[in-house]
C-alpha cells in the first residue's frame, strides 16, 4: 500500500528482456535504500513492483508481460516517480494507493497558471465513472485531487512542490500516464452489485 506522495524522481537504466517480461535496473539514489529489504515494495510511476536486488543507489525488479500490457512507461529508459510502500506508522499524506493501475490514460494539456500548472487527462471511458470532483486521482503514482471532470476529462491543478519532485515536470501533451482510481469507489460499486444479485 502507498500513499501517491512521490518521495523521488528516479531513473530506469537498463530493460533487460525475459521473454516477453523484463527485468529493471532503477537509480534512485535519493530514495534511501537503508531500510529497503528483498522483496519489498516500490511503487514505479505507480505500479507496485518487488524488488529483486538492490544496492545503495539502486534496486531491480521484474515486471511481467501482464504489468507491461496495462500500464505504461516500464519498457524504456526514462525519469520515474518511486514511493516506497508505507509502514502502518507512517502519516497518510495522499490517500490510499493500491500500486494496481485501473487504465492508461493520456495528457491532453498541461500548461502553466499563475505559480501553479493546470493538468488535463483524459481517462479511459470505463474507468471515468470512478473519478469525482474533489476526489483523489493517482496519475503516475502521485496523489492528486480532481478539480472538474467532464465527460472522460480530468482537469487538476498542480502546485509548484508537485511539479518540482515529480516527474511531471518533463511531462507534455500527448504523454501516456498510469491512473488508479481511488479503492474505495471500487468497493462501492462492488456492494451495489451484489446487492442486486
Amino acid at each position: 500500500m502507498f500513499t501517491g506522495i512521490i518521495q523521488t524522481v528516479g531513473r530506469i537504466a537498463e530493460v533487460v528482456p525475459h521473454g516477453e517480461d523484463c527485468a529493471l535496473r532503477i537509480e534512485a539514489p535519493s530514495l534511501g535504500m537503508e531500510d529497503v529489504q528483498l522483496g519489498d515494495s516500490i511503487a514505479v510511476n505507480g505500479v507496485c513492483l518487488t524488488v529483486t536486488d538492490f544496492n545503495s543507489r539502486s534496486f531491480q525488479v521484474m515486471v511481467s508481460k501482464v504489468t507491461l500490457e496495462v500500464t505504461t512507461g516500464l519498457s524504456q529508459p526514462g525519469p520515474v516517480n518511486l514511493e516506497k510502500a508505507m509502514r502502518l506508522a507512517d502519516r497518510l499524506g495522499g490517500h490510499l494507493v493500491t500500486g494496481h493501475v485501473d487504465g492508461i490514460g493520456s495528457i491532453t494539456a498541461l500548461e502553466s497558471v499563475g505559480e501553479c500548472w493546470l493538468l488535463k487527462v483524459r481517462a479511459p471511458h470505463a474507468i471515468s465513472k470512478y473519478i469525482a470532483k474533489k476526489g483523489s486521482l493517482c496519475v503516475n503514482g502521485i496523489s492528486l485531487t480532481v478539480n472538474e471532470i467532464q465527460q472522460d476529462e480530468v482537469s487538476i491543478n498542480l502546485i509548484p512542490h508537485t511539479m518540482q519532485h515529480t516527474m511531471m515536470q518533463h511531462a507534455k501533451a500527448g504523454d501516456p500516464v498510469n491512473l488508479e482510481i481511488d479503492v474505495i469507489a471500487r468497493y462501492v460499486e462492488r456492494m451495489q452489485v451484489w446487492e442486486q444479485e
